[in-house]
């Protein structure tokens, strides 16, 4: 076993990435198999129980593919297409976010602001690796601009209410989510040029992590902790989340500049960011009335983008610092 990892650790950048597409999307492609056989064989049984199954075990699995295809997208398209890529989804996200919270004609000057000037700003800060000013842009500069145009907007009604909404919206997805891409361009010593494994790690055992969750929510007893929010949210179901994504980051520390146990927790850190900020968007989603981000019977043109890239908003930015303190 020793041998094989040591192994592992002398292959190069590109045998490394060659060998984890090959075991990852061959694992992937076995799990759609086996689940579009149960299916196939289940056809007959429409109960709605059955039927709420299947949506979920199909949920999940778009959820690893999407995960595995940022991975791959990331590293095809360099640090550069990186950056561009998750500056789209974050455009993408936060309109999802806006179309389901209200607002009104008095916040067009900071939705301009938000879409054109904040969010761009981010990505090109992320692109130019100014780390210290890449974190306090929108937590500061950001929050402190979104309020001022809205008052010279001239709209007081619900004026706090609606400028938290946005300012919210802005830390999510577009704070959140800029982290993620930052992972590529992050210099740690003896680890250049790998940034795309910190991301294949971060977006793998947070993927994880809410796979067993959904799982295990939906076979043990429930135990809500937080019942008017989410009937599926137990501490057990979290739990195993966690110990499920603990196992496979310390499988995968060989990717990393960090050892097993170090890798561990690396990926408890990301995974219950990524579990406790599911559990906040669905409190926000329940604010806004709907079951899903792009709910159908919402008239929004959203898509659902925010509900699959949510607890990576969450885990990202908690990883992206984690990282780059504990390990430079």
């Amino acid at each position: 076993m020793l041998d094989a990892l040591a192994a592992l650790r002398r292959l190069d950048t590109d045998q490394q990435v060659g060998l984890l597409f090959v075991a990852l999307f061959g694992v992937l492609v076995l799990l759609s198999a086996l689940i579009l056989a149960a299916t196939a064989r289940r056809a007959g049984d429409d109960s709605p129980e059955r039927r709420e199954r299947r949506r979920n075990r199909r949920r999940d699995l778009r959820a690893l593919w999407l995960g595995a295809l940022l991975f791959w997208a990331a590293w095809v398209s360099g640090p550069v297409g990186a950056t561009i890529g998750f500056g789209v989804i974050s455009f993408l996200a936060l309109r999802e976010f806006i179309t389901l919270v209200h607002t009104r004609r008095g916040d067009h000057r900071s939705l301009i602001l938000a879409f054109f000037v904040a969010l761009p700003l981010q990505y090109v800060l992320v692109g130019s690796r100014a780390f210290d000013l890449f974190t306090v842009f929108v937590p500061v500069y950001v929050f402190l601009a979104i309020p001022v145009a809205g008052a010279l907007a001239g709209d007081p009604e619900r004026f706090l209410e609606r400028n938290a909404k946005i300012q919210w919206g802005i830390m999510v997805c577009v704070y959140g989510l800029s982290h993620a891409p930052a992972l590529l361009l992050l210099d740690l010593p003896g680890y250049a040029g790998r940034g795309a494994f910190l991301l294949f790690f971060l977006v793998m055992v947070t993927a994880v992590a809410q796979l067993v969750q959904e799982t295990a929510s939906r076979r043990l007893r429930r135990r809500p902790v937080a019942r008017q929010i989410d009937r599926s949210f137990s501490w057990r179901a979290v739990g195993l989340g966690l110990a499920a994504a603990a196992l496979v980051g310390a499988a995968l520390f060989w990717i990393t500049p960090a050892g097993p146990w170090q890798a561990a927790t690396m990926a408890l850190v990301a995974a219950g960011c990524g579990s406790l900020g599911e559990l906040v968007m669905r409190a926000l989603k329940k604010d806004a009335g709907v079951r899903y981000w792009g709910n159908r019977s919402s008239v929004t043109g959203a898509v659902g983008l925010l509900d699959r890239v949510a607890p990576l908003c969450f885990a990202a930015p908690v990883f992206f610092h984690f990282v780059r303190w504990y390990l430079v």
